[in-house]
């Protein structure tokens, strides 16, 4: 049994830990796949997601797809981790026996033990990167404080927990070693960050260090709270060349009603002045967010209200996620599941049709300008690429004609001709 197929599923924050896990197994001579289009592995690790509905039945079918696949002998081990099976660890292990053994989010430590190993202590801030060599993610803590109504993310994390900023520089050192030149800076919540190790904000402290690192030309952050916002950091992204104009914020809301009944702690003026601050004290900065339909209370005024601001505030960046009505959630305690699926939908897809024409107009204002870019891939005719202003896997692309000779994981300065809603494409 020398061949382990890992299938990662959620969010970037599993797949953090999923290479960490790799890296262990490779130590240990396996051979390892991860997200294989034809598992052929004998053993089957699937870490899975638990957040919202179609998170956790792209999880369970997946689950059920290996488990026949160990029923017909085409697979000797399956095993099974991550959030999904940390909030439904007893149900899944009495629904689907054919999983040998299933952990939770933070005891996967102990799989490798499963297999007759031992866990590495030497290789604690190793990985072995699934993403392009180029770039990765790093996680700066786990859990989330915060008690908003519709999240079950502390329920299946606990409470946030910081790692230190030297662990932190560590890993980023191994990581600038084997060529990574990009950080996502990932957490539950960045803007917690530090208050429980060092008792104060510590996030704009730590990004300065991880800048020092030889190697690392850019660090982009991701998933910052509002209410708490440690504003130090955009001193640090407005005079720290390393530091991406980018933030990932999710404001999910902006109607008082609905900001209230979802817990978030801040008011809409809050929000607003926030916004206007970021802007004005890093000058242009691309903001992404993502919001929430269909939250039982939401009103047609309420919706109104949002996709007012919407329009107002133009976001380069923005998601909608229509409401999912998640167990032992506060919501799922106190309030009815009320607003009719389609209609969570309908008002989902208006905010992201108004976005797609602001994105529209965003990127054409783009055209004659001239970006740096970091090309992640080849794709027939052309190479594919990103700005500063733009995260792997959920922001527009740059493209660049294939009749160039480029270098995959290098940067160029790019001289963008032509722009869509969602991709902008250029010349070197």
């Amino acid at each position: 049994m020398k061949r382990i197929d890992v299938i990662t599923l959620g969010c970037s924050k599993n797949l953090v830990d999923s290479e960490f896990l790799i890296r262990q197994f490779e130590a240990e001579g396996y051979k390892i796949e991860h997200d294989p289009s034809d598992p052929k592995g004998e053993i089957v690790v699937i870490n899975t997601c638990g957040f919202i509905g179609d998170a956790k039945e792209e999880s369970i079918d997946t689950i059920l797809d290996f488990a026949e696949a160990k029923k017909e002998g085409k697979i000797q081990k399956l095993f099974v981790m991550g959030c999904l099976s940390e909030r439904y660890f007893s149900q899944l292990g009495e629904e689907i026996p054919e999983v040998d053994k299933f952990y939770g989010k933070f005891n996967w430590k102990e799989l490798i033990s499963e297999l007759g190993n031992s866990f590495r202590k030497d290789l604690i801030h190793e990985r072995s990167l699934t993403t392009p060599s180029h770039y990765a993610y790093l996680k700066i803590s786990e859990g989330c404080n915060r008690t908003c109504s519709y999240c079950a993310i502390p329920i299946i994390t606990g409470r946030h927990k910081s790692k230190s900023i030297e662990e932190l520089v560590e890993e980023t050192r191994i990581l600038a070693s084997q060529g990574v030149k990009e950080l996502q800076i990932i957490a539950q919540d960045l803007s917690y960050y530090g208050l429980d190790l060092y008792k104060k904000p510590m996030l704009a402290p730590l990004i300065e260090e991880l800048s020092k690192v030889d190697g690392i030309e850019w660090l982009r952050l991701h998933y910052a709270y509002p209410a708490g916002f440690p504003m130090d950091v955009l001193d640090v992204m407005a005079n720290n060349p390393k530091v991406c104009a980018y933030l990932d914020i999710a404001l999910q809301h902006i109607s008082d009603h609905m900001l209230k009944i979802m817990r978030r702690n801040v008011s809409k003026d809050e929000t607003i002045a926030l916004i206007q601050e970021i802007r004005k004290r890093v000058p242009g900065i691309h903001i992404r967010t993502t919001l929430i339909t269909g939250h039982p209370g939401e009103t047609e005024q309420d919706f109104e209200e949002l996709i007012e601001f919407v329009g107002a505030t133009r976001f380069e960046r923005l998601g909608v996620f229509p409401y999912s009505h998640e167990e032992d959630t506060y919501s799922w305690k106190n309030y009815e599941d009320n607003i009719p699926a389609e209609i969570k939908q309908k008002r989902a897809d208006q905010i992201m049709a108004l976005q797609q024409g602001i994105s529209q107009e965003q990127n054409q204002q783009k055209i004659g300008q001239t970006l740096k870019v970091i090309i992640d891939r080849k794709e027939k005719d052309y190479f594919i690429g990103r700005s500063s202003y733009d995260s792997p896997e959920v922001d527009p692309e740059v493209l660049i004609s294939a009749t160039n000779d480029l270098e995959i994981g290098q940067f160029y300065q790019v001289r963008i001709t032509a722009a869509e809603e969602y991709d902008l494409y250029g010349q070197i």
